[in-house]
């Protein structure tokens, strides 16, 4: 049985208590590899190394570190195809999804950051014969860096790759239960030559590693991605150290459907945005609101499309979708189901565990769910769900949809398909959501904002906004 190991101090090394906690390959149900069950004692380690490194990197010229950044994309690119292996088999998820979206996403975020830190500038501020100021952003120091099981190396490195550009060094926490890519981008780190503690990935579990991670004085940023419960938690657990916080959590998105639309790319870009990646991701749009004049055609023509996508074997090249991440995960899935039903939801289709035949027979598997009847402001439709259940749902005016849509907690994303633009801006600037694409759904710019407002979270990533939360800014001021 292959263990994990903790990346600490560009040592790859097993944790302190010497203890281990099953990862499970989400396709079969069975136990693949041993996960380190760490705590206080590795963070303390990691915090030394990272602190102890943290002067020397943070003072390394910006092209330096970017050569090094380079080279870690450079070597992800290199060994895509293992990576994609390794995320389909921790996660659940097919692999050619891995390979085209999870792992070059990854590849990218090392390279946007690392070239991003050569076209920064500084603000001056002349006072005539008085004299000026200018400013400086400098790195905070220690920052704690926390990411999600859903896509684990693509998440993580969309932290880890701005705080290390901006001269941070950086103490990481992957998800206990996706944590081999997170392992395997240690291994790439010693090859490119990252020096020793700039960069540490600790495993183990939140109430264990994340709890250290957000309670310890001296890391002094982080950068969480994951539930709101969970979110909350580490704000407080944060706030008595005055810790700088990113939090990027829950989302129950609407997907607004007008009549005047581009009829067939909204429809199969809806069956996309609720069952990408087993609609295990913060940005789904769970919640399809439909104007009443096409709603019935909708209805008919996505539950039709919904039916035909393709559950299986995550390995081969025509499954759609894969296993869920967990059997606890699909337990809370099949929960939502069942609500939904007392709450007078009508299933449409789906709404089963599938049983695979062997070597699959084990593993999370559920139907891709479409559920009609359900008032906007029940649980189902204000609830993160975060799985293949979407909900369908009309709507007459705009106005009603802009309240349907904001009649939950979460304010992450929403997508809108019109043809008449005008519609669209003023919806958009209603909706109540960090993220709002018209026409598209997932089309990402990494120099944009991200992030969401009410529950789903505080703060934003992405381009600047980014190397903004990990620097500090600094006035200096100069009299004649």
């Amino acid at each position: 049985m292959e263990k994990i190991l903790n990346y600490i101090d560009g040592k790859l090394i097993e944790p302190v208590g010497a203890q281990y906690i099953e990862n499970i390959e989400p396709a079969t149900g069975k136990v693949y590899s041993l996960t380190p069950d760490s705590d206080h004692r590795d963070i303390e380690m990691a915090y030394e190394a990272a602190s102890k490194s943290f002067r020397k990197w943070a003072e390394l010229p910006a092209a330096e570190r970017s050569r090094i950044l380079l080279r870690i994309s450079e070597l992800i690119e290199q060994n895509l195809e293992t990576l994609a292996l390794a995320e389909s088999k921790d996660n659940g998820k097919p692999l050619k999804l891995a390979r085209m979206v999870d792992i070059p996403r990854a590849r990218d975020n090392f390279s946007f950051f690392a070239t991003a830190i050569l076209h920064t500038s500084t603000d001056t501020y002349d006072m005539g014969l008085s004299g000026f100021n200018y400013t400086l952003r400098q790195p905070v120091g220690v920052a704690g860096c926390i990411s999600p099981w859903n896509l684990p190396l693509y998440l993580f490195s969309w932290k880890v790759a701005p705080a290390l550009a901006a001269g941070c060094t950086v103490v990481g926490k992957p998800s206990e239960i996706t944590p081999y890519t997170a392992y395997l981008l240690g291994q790439l780190c010693i090859k490119a030559g990252l020096p020793p503690g700039v960069f540490n990935i600790v495993h183990g579990y939140g109430h264990k590693v994340g709890q250290a991670i957000t309670e310890h004085p001296g890391i002094r940023a982080i950068s969480f991605t994951g539930g709101t419960s969970t979110g909350k938690r580490i704000a407080q657990s944060a706030a008595p150290h005055l810790k700088k916080l990113s939090l990027e959590l829950g989302g129950k998105n609407s997907t607004i459907v007008l009549e005047d639309c581009d009829y067939q790319k909204a429809l199969s870009t809806a069956v996309r945005a609720s069952f990408s990646n087993q609609g295990q991701i913060c940005l789904c749009g769970s919640k399809i609101l439909v104007q009443r004049g096409i709603y019935d055609r909708f209805k008919k023509d996505f539950v039709a499309k919904v039916s035909e996508l393709k559950v299986g074997d995550p390995y081969s090249e025509t499954t759609q979708m894969g296993a869920l991440v967990s059997e606890n995960h699909l337990e809370k899935v099949l929960s939502y189901i069942d609500l939904a039903q007392e709450e007078g939801g009508k299933v449409l289709t789906g709404g089963q565990r599938i049983q695979l035949p062997a070597p699959f027979d084990g593993g999370y598997y559920l139907e891709p769910t479409v559920i009609e009847g359900l008032p906007a402001t029940c649980r189902t439709n204000r609830e993160e769900i975060f799985g293949p259940v979407v909900t369908l749902l009309p709507f007459d005016t705009a106005e009603e949809a802009i309240a349907m849509a904001n009649a939950t907690e979460y304010g992450l994303a929403c997508s809108i398909f019109t043809s008449d633009l005008n519609s669209a801006h003023l919806m958009a600037r209603q909706i109540e959501a960090g993220v709002v694409w018209v026409n598209t759904w997932l089309l990402r710019d990494l120099r944009t904002p991200f992030g969401g407002m009410k529950s789903s979270g505080i703060g934003r990533e992405g381009g600047r906004y980014a190397l903004e939360f990990f620097t500090e800014p600094k006035n200096i001021c100069v009299a004649y």
